[in-house]
C-alpha cells in the first residue's frame, strides 16, 4: 500500500516471542524489541548509550511461527515492517498512543553471532503444518531441493540484483 511507513529496526528482544492463534487459526507471534543508539564521546573517550526505543512487534502466519521457534529473549535482530500508530483509553480514562510494528521480515543479526539456517517448506497435504528439512551443510539448497522450474534452467550470469545461484 502506498503511504505506509516502512522502517527497519535493529535491536534486542526484550522477552521471548509469544505465539498465539486467532479464532480462525492464524498464527501471530508478539514480541518487543529495544533499540538503543550508541555514540562515542570523544572528550570522555567512551561509548554512551542514548534513550532506548521499545517497539511491540507482530509477525503473522508462518513468519510468526518461525520467529517463535527461532528467537529468544536477548537475541539481536533486524526487523522490517510497517509502523502503525494506535490510540486508546486506559482503565483510568487517560488517552494513550502507542507505536507498533507489523513485521514483514525478521532475521538474526550476525554482527556478534552466527546462525545456521534451516529452510522450511509448507506441504498442502499437511494442513499448513511445516515440514522442516535438515541442514545440508551449505547455505543454499541443492539442485534436488530447488523448484522443478529452477532445475531445468542452466545457471545464468546475472548482472546485479537477486540470484538463487550460489556465489561460488
Amino acid at each position: 500500500m502506498s503511504g505506509e511507513t516502512v522502517i527497519t529496526v535493529i535491536g534486542n528482544l526484550v522477552d521471548d516471542p509469544e505465539l498465539r492463534y486467532t479464532p480462525a487459526g492464524v498464527a501471530v507471534a508478539a514480541f518487543r524489541i529495544a533499540s538503543t543508539p550508541r555514540t562515542f564521546d570523544r572528550q570522555a573517550n567512551e561509548w554512551k548509550d542514548g534513550e532506548s526505543l521499545f517497539l511491540t512487534c507482530s509477525a503473522w502466519r508462518t513468519l510468526g511461527e518461525n520467529v517463535a521457534a527461532s528467537l529468544a529473549r536477548g537475541s539481536r535482530v533486524i526487523v522490517q515492517g510497517r509502523l502503525k500508530q494506535r490510540s486508546y483509553e486506559d482503565r483510568e480514562g487517560i488517552k494513550r498512543t502507542v507505536f507498533e510494528l507489523d513485521v514483514e521480515d525478521v532475521g538474526p543479526s550476525l554482527l556478534r553471532a552466527t546462525a545456521t539456517l534451516t529452510k522450511t517448506t509448507v506441504n498442502n497435504g499437511t494442513n499448513g503444518q511445516q515440514q522442516h528439512q535438515q541442514p545440508t551443510g551449505a547455505p543454499w539448497t541443492t539442485a534436488q531441493q530447488q523448484r522443478p522450474a529452477q532445475r531445468q534452467q542452466p545457471a545464468q550470469q546475472h548482472q546485479g540484483g537477486y540470484s538463487d545461484e550460489p556465489p561460488f
